[in-house]
């Protein structure tokens, strides 16, 4: 797979190396190996980021989603748990699925579940020998985790990951808006 290069804005911004690129744009036209979708537990579509990626991606997804449902998570995907399916009609090869938390309530432990949600998302990735990911702002959407806050988890999270992999060359994390993706570049803790 050839990866196009992007178009960098006002906000499009890049850490550790160039390894984590933060930019503004349409998670289901990423051209990355895998896209990462802020599903519900259900994993059978639902509305915002997953809806989109269901839609672009086309009825395979789901087909594979069903499918993980009958065999491994008849009650659903856990809170902070990832799963793998293809990308169906999407440019990226498969779409990475996570549950990330409902802020306010998950007793205190919504920090410690949003992180979950990238690592082992990340996790996937490199056992399926993925070079690039690309992220939405998983959580900040309905399920109202602060932006501000979702921003320094998932940074640490990141570099953290990064710190013992060498196999993942770029984590894109990607904002619809550009005061989202603002908001994440004022609060996010990467090292420079």
């Amino acid at each position: 797979m050839k990866f196009r290069a992007i178009e960098m804005s006002a906000t499009d911004k890049t850490f550790l190396d160039g390894r984590v690129q933060v930019v503004v744009g349409d998670i289901t036209k990423q051209d990355v190996e895998a896209i990462v979708n802020a599903a519900n537990s259900s994993l059978l579509g639902g509305g915002g980021v997953d809806g989109a990626i269901h839609r672009a991606g086309g009825p395979e997804i789901l087909e594979e989603c069903r499918e993980i449902r009958r065999t491994r998570f008849p009650e659903g995907l856990p809170t902070g748990e990832a799963v793998i399916t293809t990308g169906g009609k999407l440019s990226a090869l498969y779409v990475i699925h996570t549950v990330g938390p409902i802020f306010g309530e998950q007793h205190g432990k919504e920090a410690e579940l949003l992180a979950n949600c990238y690592h082992n998302s990340l996790t996937l990735a490199v056992e399926k020998n993925l070079t690039s990911v690309a992220f939405p702002a998983i959580s900040t959407g309905v399920y109202g985790y602060p932006l501000d806050q979702a921003a320094e988890v998932s940074s640490r999270t990141i570099e953290n990951f990064l710190a013992t992999d060498r196999q993942l060359k770029e984590v894109r994390l990607v904002f619809f808006q550009a005061r989202d993706a603002e908001v994440f570049l004022r609060n996010q803790k990467f090292s420079e």
